[in-house]
């Protein structure tokens, strides 16, 4: 609990500028000031910035993750998205955004930590589609200290949602017009809401079209291949979104990827028992359960290795 009040006590708001108003988020400062900085890129839909959303999610898993990493005196911001929670002046509609557009907020972040910390980089860690926000944007902003890519696929997640929706033996009837509009989207065509079955309108709606075209449309691998910075990527076996084989294919494509695989550990960062989906997803919303062991000593010591590594 020490490590807990201690985090809280250090943690302060951060402001960086977007379209229409202010993206805000919460700095956690090492005692050093000197020491490394990490901007948290939350996954997808409304997450916030302690990795907690409305649809059920209450893990905390941003919050723990800066917490562990300020006991390992490195300083952590973790951010909201634009247009949600205390970004919403950001813009006017959050479904109104694109990969881009997270790049853009990404590369203001940047700029912001520098000003604030002195800090002469910036560590990208991206969880889950927060990944591809981290790899999209090393391809553009130069002080980026190195990519730590956590639970972050390695396929177009065109591809990884229709791997999901083929898992659930349910979902046959509905596969032929889920797969023509991700091949569409993929292809940078709208569909048409009115020729899905209902229970495929909330995946394609039209309001997040836009969006899903911008992200089906990218290789998270080939970005990778692209990126000369360090590159750590961590992912759990026991992941139920994201999974090991799409790790190995980041680390495949990056010339300077190092792979850690935790065992037991799911999308969450929590430790779960083996092949028990229920327990699995159980604590997505248990805010008390620490990260799993091994999370944040892996980040650590990964970004504490001293220049010159090969």
């Amino acid at each position: 609990m020490l490590g807990i009040s201690v985090a809280l006590l250090a943690s302060q708001d951060i402001r960086a500028p977007g379209p229409s108003g202010d993206l805000k988020g919460s700095l956690v400062r090492a005692e050093d000031p000197t020491a490394p900085v990490v901007l948290i890129i939350p996954g997808s839909g409304p997450t916030d910035r302690d990795g907690n959303s409305p649809l059920g999610v209450t893990a905390g898993s941003y919050r723990l993750l800066a917490e562990g990493l300020l006991a390992e005196g490195i300083s952590t911001v973790r951010v909201d998205k634009r247009g949600m929670f205390g970004s919403a002046d950001a813009v006017p509609d959050a479904n109104a955004v694109t990969i881009n557009d997270y790049v853009d907020d990404t590369r203001a972040w940047v700029q912001v930590i520098r000003e604030t910390t002195g800090a002469d980089c910036v560590w990208l860690l991206g969880h889950s589609e927060g990944g591809l926000v981290a790899l999209a944007a090393a391809q553009e902003e130069d002080a980026v200290c190195g990519l730590i890519l956590v639970a972050s696929p390695g396929r177009p997640l065109g591809d990884v949602l229709r791997e999901q929706l083929h898992a659930n033996p349910a979902n046959a009837p509905l596969l032929p017009k889920a797969d023509a509009a991700i091949d569409a989207l993929a292809a940078g065509n709208r569909v048409d809401e009115t020729d899905l079955p209902a229970p495929l309108v909330p995946l394609f709606a039209p309001t997040i079209q836009g969006f899903l075209i911008s992200v089906f449309s990218l290789d998270p691998a080939r970005l990778a291949e692209r990126v000369s910075k360090p590159v750590l990527i961590v992912q759990g076996d026991a992941d139920l979104q994201v999974s090991m084989s799409d790790a190995e294919a980041l680390e495949a494509a990056a010339p300077s990827a190092d792979l850690v695989r935790l065992p037991d550990t799911n999308h969450a960062l929590k430790a779960v028992p083996p092949n028990d989906p229920a327990a699995n997803v159980a604590t997505y919303s248990d805010p008390n359960l620490p990260l799993a062991p091994g999370v944040v000593e892996a980040i650590a010591q990964f970004i504490k290795v001293p220049e010159g590594r090969d």
